[in-house]
């Protein structure tokens, strides 16, 4: 049989009662098993209080957000990633220049403890992500690595994303097409330097690609079933794709979460739906 996992993860959960919403009608359809909390999100409480105890299988990681919303730390000790009301107020861009900063490093360390700490006084999550990629940048990632061993947390996502194209002309006339192109060379160069940063930390393990960067903005269910089809007759591998499922029959990556059909497509491809929880349980190894 092929060693071939994939986990479709929902990104944001936390950050509204309508993504909290989406994720559970996801849930409970059979297609998301997976997602990624927000500490700081204004349904963070929704979710450990009342999500949590009903759907105990649903796995949950820590997504670390540093660019929308307000921060966990006081303000004062944080000037150089929040303005004096708390609320986050750096660009990607932004954040990449001061990255090389040691005082932007240990301000960013305060932050992050806060919101994984907030996280663990409820579960032990199994993997880390964050907002917007902002830990893809080579300096946050390495101090996340350095968190994520601390707090044994034992998968960091990595962002390769391996080319391909989907069928849908629409999707390649829109301006989000190009930008996203940007995206997905700048964060391919950083999962190379960052996967080399992952074997200093003997703990902790990545995933091989991720799918869901290309098309940001536009997911639906053929951009999943195509960005897995290029791993069709590979073995081997984990992959994951990330996914938005806001709350509404009008958005594509919410239909996702509904449609059986590209589940079977994609078990079809040889792959096994799994979650980072059910990795570590089961000592996950590549063979």
């Amino acid at each position: 049989m092929a060693n071939k996992k994939f986990i479709l993860n929902a990104d944001d959960l936390g950050l509204s009662n309508n993504i909290n919403k989406g994720v559970i009608d996801g849930y409970n359809s059979g297609i998301i098993k997976s997602a990624s909390l927000c500490a700081n999100g204004e349904t963070f409480f929704s979710v450990v209080n009342e999500i949590i105890p009903e759907y105990p299988d649903l796995c949950i990681g820590v997504h670390l957000n540093i660019i929308e919303g307000k921060s966990l730390a006081n303000p004062d000790k944080i000037p150089l990633l929040a303005d004096k009301n708390g609320y986050f107020n750096n660009s990607y861009t932004q954040l990449l220049s001061k990255s090389y900063k040691k005082d932007f490093i240990e301000q960013l360390e305060i932050e992050l403890r806060l919101q994984i700490e907030k996280i663990k006084e409820y579960l032990n999550p199994a993997h880390i992500d964050s907002h917007v990629h902002t830990h893809g940048i080579p300096n946050i990632f390495e101090l996340t690595c350095k968190l994520a061993q601390e707090y044994n947390i034992p998968y960091v996502r990595t962002q390769y994303e391996r080319p391909y194209i989907t069928p849908d002309i629409s999707k390649h006339i829109n301006l989000k097409y190009p930008v996203n192109q940007i995206k997905v060379a700048l964060l391919n160069s950083f999962s190379i330097k960052n996967k080399k940063t992952l074997e200093l930390y003997p703990n902790l393990k990545t995933n091989d690609y991720l799918v869901g960067v290309s098309y940001t903005g536009m997911m639906d269910n053929n951009t999943v079933e195509n960005g897995l089809r290029v791993f069709k007759n590979e073995e081997n591998i984990l992959v994951e794709s990330l996914i938005h499922p806001y709350y509404s029959e009008k958005m594509s990556e919410y239909n996702i979460t509904q449609n059986q059909d590209m589940k079977f497509k994609i078990e079809n491809y040889g792959f096994e739906f799994t979650t980072y929880k059910q990795l570590v349980e089961q000592n996950y190894e590549k063979v």
